[in-house]
């Protein structure tokens, strides 16, 4: 590594004085990416701390592994189940993912480990790849014109937001949906550190209200042209009352491991909870807020459920269920903890995260046309992290102020 450190120093004048000072930040994007910063405070009045924002981001891609694992082999998984069951040939499906499949020699049997996992892929790496290129593109040209540095910020976003899609997503979607996140979810308010939306939440929003029919649906969560199919919260939200849970073809622990339909990453509540227990451990993430989102869609939806309801059957929905379908536990893991669009203060932090769980189960029960409820319920926590975190100050404030009264 060190004939690439002398090499990178060599060109850094050229970059920082010369002709290329426009290219500066990408320039230490890289250095910074591929070594530790060589500006380091040194006065002994700084608090100094190992987790800076490049630790902090590549730990929470390291907590995504298991959803980004699960994201391939499940969806491969699906559209293999679904190819079996419709009888499709690989000779005849105009397909280059098949025909890719085929050069391997893995097919697309749903019993190989192998084949699901790399079938899935040919659905995740293509949305990685373009969400990382198109959003990469505007962090760039943000930073160049802003003369800011590039920061590891889009590195999570890059991660989090094609395992929010469906694996039938048209890639051009991808690059518009994650344009307007980083754009309009990020940029304008000054970059990472300043935005109060999550960007990637940003960008699935977008998407669904824009192309709401690459979004919902029973045809765009498995992988296979002719075959349709609802995720257990789309098949009771249109069930019949008399009907109820029956609808719902999956067990509850096929729910919690993640074997069925859904979006790419978010279907198993088991693997977010490894990424859980990852961002807990190391202080990456609020436990505060995991536990109060859990508790107040738990309550809530006890609530509603002893309610009923003669016409509305997502009231017949247990809490225990609430937790395991959708994107709830990734969420509630990877999303409402975000840093910075998230309440900062510690009892800031128990209300923003009640907020959240029970206003997913009220846009889950109470309007069945909008089954799924995480994503909006974040978007809007995220507005009001900063009410909850000055009113929680304010607070502190007259406390102490009456205390220290002479």
């Amino acid at each position: 590594m060190k004939p690439l450190r002398r090499l990178l120093d060599s060109i850094e004048p050229q970059f920082k004085e010369g002709k290329l000072r426009w290219a500066y930040p990408l320039y230490e994007a890289a250095d910074t990416f591929l070594y530790t910063p060589g500006e380091v405070t040194k006065g002994a009045s700084h608090v100094r701390d190992s987790m800076d924002l490049k630790r902090m981001m590549t730990t929470v891609v390291v907590a995504l592994l298991p959803c980004i694992f699960m994201a391939m082999w499940n969806t491969g998984r699906q559209a293999n189940l679904a190819i079996d069951a419709l009888g499709v040939s690989t000779d005849a499906a105009a397909n280059w993912r098949y025909g890719i499949l085929n050069a391997l020699g893995t097919g697309y049997s749903a019993d190989s480990f192998l084949a699901c996992l790399l079938h899935g892929a040919l659905y995740f790496v293509p949305a990685y790849i373009v969400t990382n290129i198109a959003g990469g593109f505007w962090e760039v040209l943000f930073a160049t014109i802003r003369k800011h540095e590039v920061n590891e910020g889009f590195l999570v976003t890059g991660f989090l937001f094609p395992l929010t899609l469906p694996p039938t997503i048209p890639l051009w979607q991808v690059a518009v949906g994650i344009s307007f996140g980083v754009v309009i979810g990020k940029e304008v308010f000054g970059g990472t550190g300043r935005n109060f939306l999550n960007p990637a939440l940003t960008a699935r929003a977008f998407l669904y209200f824009a192309y709401p029919s690459a979004i919902v649906g029973d045809a765009v969560w498995t992988a296979c042209d002719g075959f349709s199919g609802a995720t257990p919260l789309g098949a009771l939200a249109t069930a019949e009352v008399a009907q109820g849970m029956a609808t719902i073809s999956e067990s509850w622990m096929h729910a919690f491991l993640g074997t069925m339909q859904g979006s790419m990453g978010e279907t198993s509540t088991l693997a977010c909870l490894l990424g859980a227990a990852v961002l807990v451990g190391t202080g990456v993430g609020s436990w505060r807020i995991m536990v109060s989102v859990v508790v107040g869609a738990s309550a809530l939806a006890m609530f509603l459920h002893g309610v009923g309801s003669d016409t509305n059957p997502m009231f017949q929905m247990p809490w225990h269920w609430h937790l395991v379908v959708g994107g709830f536990a990734f969420g509630t893991v990877f999303m409402a903890t975000d840093p910075v669009s998230a309440a900062m203060t510690d009892s800031g932090k128990w209300v923003y995260g009640l907020l959240i769980g029970m206003l997913t189960i009220v846009i889950r029960v109470i309007n069945p046309a909008y089954p799924e409820g995480i994503m909006l319920a974040i978007l809007f926590g995220n507005v009001f992290a900063p009410v909850i975190d000055y009113w929680f100050v304010s607070q502190n404030i007259k406390r102490r102020q009456n205390r220290n009264a002479a």
